[in-house]
């Protein structure tokens, strides 16, 4: 079984969001990455290779599988105009 862990960037913008539809939203995507990890997100390049990143209106979740470990990394979570 995968296991995700979450970084405190990730953690402390997701607090912020009031809007619990998108949070629900949210919350089914990390369903999905815990499911297919290495097929849903976009693979990164250049800076930032070996990670991997979901777009979810109007926001971006970066996260890194860690094949061995068998580990959902979640490292952040950003609004798609502050990249």
């Amino acid at each position: 079984m995968v296991e995700i862990i979450f970084d405190d960037n990730f953690k402390k913008f997701f607090s912020k969001i009031k809007d619990n539809l998108l949070k629900e939203k949210m919350i089914k995507q990390l369903q999905k990455i815990k499911e297919n990890p290495e097929q849903v997100g976009k693979p990164m390049r250049y800076n930032r290779k070996g990670t991997r990143e979901l777009y979810i209106k109007p926001f971006r979740l970066s996260y890194k599988y860690h094949i061995e470990k068998k580990i959902i990394e979640i490292l952040d979570l950003y609004h798609r105009k502050e990249q």
